[in-house]
């Protein structure tokens, strides 16, 4: 091969040589009218650059992914509307992206160049069914980098011009139909959160239980208007001591446990000793089984607090300070009053006090326990709970299920990509002009 010579100088058969990949490199048998070529013959990379004293809009990834607004900074390399750029670094590298305005780019992104008699969609989607190998062999240390030379020595299979259209067509007409799909499901588990409110709300407010009430010659007038402190026995936690924690001992649950409403002891775990435990903390602290705890400090109006989560069979934890400790009584079932507590009707109140600066919301204990709540007697809050279980288990499956078939529906797009690339889709002419011949122009 006459790598030694000048691009300029080689001759249309050395040049053909450099481009075709021997038979032995051919993933597959292609097509007879399709060849095998080099991605660098395809397409080639246009390099970002730092620069400094620059004032032009700098493109970033929040940028490309759809953001109408991008950040200024003052790096970059000068690049015009209707790009391709292709993302080289971090956990996106080999995505490729669309820029509908003139900005600046650094050096992390490329923009890829696409030679003349490349159907610009069929290599940007034979790029997109290559990006899980181009994510998981990136190169460097520090920053991960797109590796280019694994990049340009991907194998291109070249079909005729038209049938490049002709499976660009097949290609988009199958994904238009399994993006109809995945937005559907999309929209089930995008209604989930309204889907529970909705039902949470129907069961706290008696109609759950209507029918229930009706058999049981029962009606609503028997339910009880109580503050919270009057069927459960309030703790507020205590205020340990922070200098005195340390890395093994009795642990000390704080908000950053309970954010989102689940216990979470691995998130940044903290202990105090047992000599720091007196008769007075332990009585205030210390998590039984059935507690019901509740964060009061958060970010001001954006109910990141106000978490509820039941505690069961702890083992020596004890309860920090704005946390609120619920004890429920023989008159409330637990699970009746967690529902209650994780509903909209609760949180609503909850935040109408909630005080504090510009960046801290806090919400007060005592108010808390004095918030009222409507119960029903404890075979009807049985009863609730027993429909609540079922309703939300069937919620949550309903959005497991949907997440399966996200899944499915990404696998089908890998596949279609698969079979396009294959000429598999149905769309081939064999009679047509072979593709040797439109690589010949090309080069």
């Amino acid at each position: 091969m006459a790598w030694g010579k000048k691009k300029e100088e080689l001759t249309l058969e050395e040049k053909l040589e450099q481009a075709l990949a021997p038979v032995e490199e051919q993933p597959y048998e292609a097509p007879g009218n399709w060849c095998w070529i080099y991605q660098n013959v395809a397409c080639q990379l246009g390099d970002g650059e730092k620069r400094s004293n620059e004032k032009h809009p700098y493109l970033e990834v929040k940028y490309l992914r759809g953001n109408k607004k991008a950040d200024i900074k003052k790096s970059g390399k000068y690049i015009k509307a209707k790009t391709k750029i292709i993302l080289v670094d971090g956990e996106n590298s080999g995505e490729v992206f669309e820029v509908y305005e003139e900005g600046y780019m650094g050096s992390t992104f490329k923009t890829l160049n696409i030679l003349f008699g490349i159907n610009e969609k069929y290599l940007l989607y034979f790029v997109d069914s290559k990006k899980d190998l181009l994510r998981n062999s990136k190169t460097g240390s520090a920053i991960p980098h797109l590796n280019k030379k694994l990049f340009y020595s991907l194998k291109f299979p070249l079909p005729p011009l038209k049938e490049q259209q002709r499976i660009v067509e097949r290609i988009e007409s199958l994904f238009a139909k399994l993006d109809e799909a995945k937005d559907k499901v999309q929209e089930v588990i995008a209604q989930y959160e309204l889907r529970i409110t909705s039902i949470l709300h129907k069961a706290l407010l008696g109609d759950l239980s209507l029918e229930w009430r009706t058999v049981h010659g029962t009606t609503k007038e028997n339910w009880e208007e109580k503050r919270i402190k009057d069927v459960c026995k309030p703790r507020a936690g205590y205020a340990f001591d922070s200098k005195k924690f340390q890395n093994h001992g009795y642990q000390i649950i704080r908000m950053g446990n309970l954010y989102g409403g689940v216990l979470d002891l691995s998130r940044s775990p903290v202990f105090i000793s047992e000599d720091e435990l007196d008769e007075k903390v332990i009585d205030r602290a210390k998590i039984k089984h059935g507690d019901i705890l509740i964060t009061l400090t958060g970010t001001k109006y954006k109910r990141d607090y106000g978490y509820a989560v039941c505690i069961e069979n702890p083992e020596n934890l004890y309860v920090n300070q704005r946390i609120l400790c619920l004890t429920p009584n023989e008159n409330i079932n637990c699970d009746y009053l967690l529902y209650y507590l994780r509903s909209n009707i609760f949180r609503d109140i909850f935040f109408s006090n909630e005080t504090g600066g510009v960046n801290q919301g806090n919400v007060s204990s005592k108010f808390v326990e004095n918030i009222k709540i409507q119960i029903p007697p404890i075979e009807e809050q049985r009863m609730i709970v027993r429909e609540l279980n079922n309703m939300l288990l069937k919620e949550a499956q309903i959005v497991e299920l949907a997440g399966c078939v996200l899944q499915r529906i990404d696998l089908m797009k890998k596949s279609i990509l698969a079979k396009a690339f294959r000429g598999e889709l149905g769309t081939n002419n064999p009679e047509e002009e072979s593709a040797m011949e439109l690589l010949k122009t090309m080069l």
